[in-house]
């Protein structure tokens, strides 16, 4: 059985100030292909958001195939959505 694709995208910014990684509201990612890309405070936590919609898990109050997280920067709080693609 394949597994289905993941996109992360990041959504909003809490914070003034600037991303740490450079990364910027809009930016998107596969998580398959380009999770280096990602900064790796963020990608520590997608990683738990990934395995839950990948092994058919759903997050309480959320769009189904959906999560929205956040970076664990106190400096500048950037909110990611991961979804699965197929």
């Amino acid at each position: 059985m394949k597994r289905p694709g993941l996109k992360i995208t990041l959504i909003d910014r809490k914070g003034d100030a600037p991303c740490h990684r450079g990364h910027r509201i809009g930016d998107t990612f596969d998580f398959d292909t380009e999770r280096g890309k990602l900064c790796p405070m963020a990608m520590h936590v997608a990683f738990v958001y990934a395995d839950i919609l990948r092994y058919g898990g759903s997050i309480p109050g959320q769009e189904e195939g959906t999560a929205v997280f956040c970076c664990p920067d106190a400096d500048t709080i950037n909110v990611f959505k991961i979804e699965k693609t197929d």
